[in-house]
């Protein structure tokens, strides 16, 4: 009885991680205010304004409830008015950082700040879509431009046409050469947007990462086709991916998709979900060892494990850079996974620790038990990393501006797989 109340008690965590995420991708720094039905929500640090509100705890219970009574959210219970704090947002002379005059592409600041930048960019590009903003009214050329780089690509949704990534080229020096450290193109990919233009779409999609089949969508598989087109034409040395949330994880599992043919994209992963309840919350060691057996036995060939090793060990060549706060509650889980880890490769501890590093509770709703269609690999497990955190407050813990700058932004720690 009690490891069934464990067993329960770890997958009621696995769901509220799944409520948290929806609500969260919904509601960040680039989205704000939401009016669903007769609900008015409000963010302090809004894009969007309402005329009424309810506290932010209050919006949280709104929203499950209408969520869980509606399996689709229908536009015409959208509605949003742009306000004059979101232009700012969308302003690099208000967001922007100023204050990088020289940019200094072997600086790991410089290039966080930069590639940050450049995903903004393809938000900024999105809403100056929405509201008709056009040549001198545009506010998102600036956002590359003042670091020398021009537009050479941008990649738009098929389903809702909304400008999801981006290429950028840099251009070289007068004397037609490029800094040192620098890459000569960025595919750079937005995040979840809150308007009635993107809602349903990038909602969906949001679902797609919490059941691991972002890897089966159009958004994907067309962001994929850029990358691969880059690498054949340019050379993978030349190409760097670049994406905040929504857009990291597209660029995440492009960089692993990459990785397991031996190419090794450079990454800059802001805020990338990580949506999974480690099997640590088990508490049960009975649970544990039940779980680590038949995972043992469905790898019970001695060739079906050594690919799994070999797969590991080439992907373990790909140290994408993560940047992530330990109060988002959307990426935080890759710190505590890479302490782990660390933890438990330093003691030379073995079997059920050690397997609990590698794979998450969420197998258990995998293709060991519900088919080999339901969903691939989990996309948060990588084996190497290069993590930069950030101790802004909570309210802003999944902000992209949180990156621009130094403040509260630690030095990156290197964890590599042996």
């Amino acid at each position: 009885m009690g490891s069934q109340v464990s067993l329960l008690h770890t997958l009621s965590i696995s769901i509220a991680t799944i409520v948290l995420f929806i609500l969260i991708s919904l509601v960040d720094d680039d989205h704000g205010c939401m009016h669903l039905s007769q609900v008015h929500c409000l963010k302090s640090d809004t894009r969007f304004t309402c005329t009424h509100y309810v506290p932010m705890h209050k919006m949280f219970v709104c929203e499950i409830t209408e969520m869980s009574n509606a399996t689709h959210i229908h536009a015409s219970c959208l509605h949003f008015k742009e306000s004059k704090s979101n232009q700012k947002d969308m302003d690099f002379n208000h967001s922007g950082h100023l204050s990088l005059r020289t940019v200094n592409w072997q600086s790991e600041q410089n290039r966080r700040s930069i590639l940050a930048s450049l995903v903004k960019g393809v938000y900024v590009m999105e809403s100056d879509r929405q509201h008709h903003r056009q040549a001198c009214q545009a506010l998102a050329p600036v956002w590359w431009k003042s670091f020398n780089f021009h537009l050479s690509n941008v990649l738009t949704d098929d389903k809702d046409s909304s400008i999801f990534g981006a290429v950028y080229q840099l251009k070289p020096n007068p004397n037609n050469f490029y800094p040192i450290g620098a890459p000569r193109y960025v595919i750079a990919f937005r995040g979840t947007m809150l308007s009635k233009y993107n809602i349903i779409q990038d909602g969906k999609l949001d679902l797609k990462i919490l059941t691991n089949k972002l890897h089966n969508t159009g958004r994907f598989e067309k962001a994929m086709q850029a990358v691969q087109n880059m690498v054949d034409e340019k050379g993978a040395c030349n190409i760097w991916l670049a994406g905040h949330s929504l857009g990291a994880a597209i660029a995440m599992l492009s960089g692993k998709t990459m990785a397991k043919e031996g190419i090794v994209l450079e990454s800059y992963l802001y805020n990338p979900p990580f949506i999974a309840a480690p099997i640590t919350n088990i508490k049960s060691k009975k649970v544990k060892r039940v779980i680590f057996g038949a995972r043992t036995f469905s790898l019970n060939d001695e060739k079906e494990k050594q690919q799994s090793k070999d797969l590991f060990t080439t992907l373990s060549l790909w140290v994408p850079n993560l940047f992530l706060n330990p109060s988002d509650p959307i990426c935080s889980g890759y710190i505590r996974h890479f302490d782990k880890r660390e933890t438990i490769e330093s003691s030379g501890l073995e079997g059920i620790e050690r397997f609990e590093t590698q794979n998450s509770s969420e197998w258990l709703l995998s293709n060991d038990y519900f088919g080999n269609d339901y969903c691939s690999e989990e996309l948060h497990l990588i084996p190497s990393a290069r993590v930069t955190t950030s101790r802004t407050p909570i309210q802003q813990a999944h902000n992209l501006s949180q990156w621009f700058t130094n403040y509260s932004v630690s030095e990156p720690k290197v964890y590599s797989y042996e």
